[in-house]
């Protein structure tokens, strides 16, 4: 493997090892402490993004390497209206392995076809979010002890929302799996994923637009942002924003085994009452991202440690 675009680029048993290898350098950071000296990580970013740029970075100077970079498209030469394709060819000569996130739908993966080095998907617009979903199945394993058999909640917005549709594609390929997919009418998942990822291999899923009603029979209940830069009409987004809201009143009904996951940053979908509930794990997703960073730069780059 050279890139990661899509998460379908990893077969289940790569994710396993990629999962086995995240869990290694969490119980035992100092083995990987110079595992990349000497090597550059490209953070390209046309999009702003604090988690997951810091995210990489962090994976990155935790093994000994070094990161070079842009956070926004203004501070790069896309205004001077330089390509993708001529950005990462010319990165390809000053750094090792890229992470880029951009806001349309495709580019890394253009850039990935002219590209030297390894390049990996950091979020292409609605579209993907393929270390995202790394965190996520990290983060539900670690606290659920399995990926299989579960009945993951996904709640929000649904269709703008590339995590939502990455963790949908990847979690299907595991057994016993049920969906239930709560947003409201206008911010469905988009119908090609279902249509790609559930239909075809018979995993079982429900519409709805009650979390409520649905909270007690939830394994994992996945709760997103709705995302004000996705939308043409302020109107709509205004309309939309706070549709659910998860309270600790609201989680008694839920499992006493129930975790939440959020990608973050959350607005007001998740309230901060939640926050000291043993059962919010959307902080712990965001130190699991960076050890699942750190496995996947190790796995590009072929560095190979004794385990």
């Amino acid at each position: 493997m050279k890139h990661l675009i899509d998460p379908l680029d990893l077969s289940v048993a790569e994710i396993d090892a990629m999962l086995n290898l995240a869990d290694d350098i969490a119980a035992h950071p100092q083995k990987y402490a110079h595992a990349c000296d000497g090597k550059k990580l490209a953070t390209l970013f046309y999009e702003p993004s604090t988690r997951t740029r810091l995210s990489f970075e962090t994976a990155m100077l935790n093994m000994g390497g070094s990161v070079m970079g842009f956070h926004s498209a203004s501070t790069s030469s896309a205004t001077k209206g330089e390509s993708v394709a001529d950005t990462i060819r010319v990165v390809s000569c000053f750094a090792d392995v890229c992470a880029m996130r951009h806001p349309k739908e495709g580019a890394p993966r253009r850039a990935a076809h002219f590209s030297k080095i390894p390049v990996i998907n950091a979020g292409d617009g609605g579209h993907q979010h393929p270390t995202q979903t790394l965190t996520d199945l990290m983060t539900i394993r670690s606290k659920r002890g399995r990926l299989d058999h579960l009945t993951i909640g996904l709640c929000g917005d649904l269709k703008f929302g590339r995590t939502v549709h990455s963790l949908i594609k990847s979690l299907a390929r595991y057994t016993g799996i049920q969906f239930v997919l709560i947003s409201p009418e206008e911010l469905r998942v988009p119908s090609y994923i279902l249509e790609e990822a559930l239909t075809p291999n018979g995993i079982p899923y429900e519409e709805t637009t009650d979390l409520e009603a649905n909270l007690p029979r939830l394994d994992i209940l996945y709760m997103t942002r709705v995302q004000k830069e996705r939308f043409f009409n302020e109107a709509d987004y205004v309309r939309l924003k706070d549709s659910y809201i998860l309270t600790a009143e609201k989680l008694k009904a839920a499992k006493p085994n129930l975790y939440v996951l959020h990608p973050l940053p959350r607005v007001n979908e998740i309230s901060m009452d939640v926050d000291d509930d043993p059962r919010a794990a959307y902080f712990d997703q965001v130190q699991n991202g960076v050890y699942v960073r750190q496995a996947l730069i190790l796995t590009l780059l072929g560095v190979k440690l004794p385990c």
